[in-house]
């Protein structure tokens, strides 16, 4: 039985997945959260449950900007101690 209004296509919800594997490269410890609720979506979205895949697409982008957010800055952190630890250590041999 069709119900009215349904057009018979699932609707498609951006699950985050390739964000939340790029994250995974950067701060690990909060990309698994993010590929956990990014997994989430689709079955969701086949069981009709369209508010619950939002949620759980919204909680893998949550999670996969703060792992690149805090990945990205610790790398630039290492580069920059690294680059003024080189500089110093220059400095002194002179």
């Amino acid at each position: 039985m069709v119900q009215p209004g349904y057009s018979g296509q699932p609707q498609q919800i951006d699950n985050n997945m390739t964000m939340s594997i790029v994250a995974i490269f950067l701060f690990w410890p909060l990309a698994i959260p993010a590929i956990i609720n990014a997994s989430k979506v689709n079955p969701l979205v086949q069981q009709g449950d369209i508010a619950g895949a939002q949620a759980a697409a919204a909680e893998s982008k949550k999670w996969s900007k703060l792992a690149l957010i805090i990945g990205l800055a610790w790398y630039a952190i290492v580069i920059v101690c690294c680059l003024l630890g080189g500089l110093g250590s220059m400095m002194s041999t002179t």
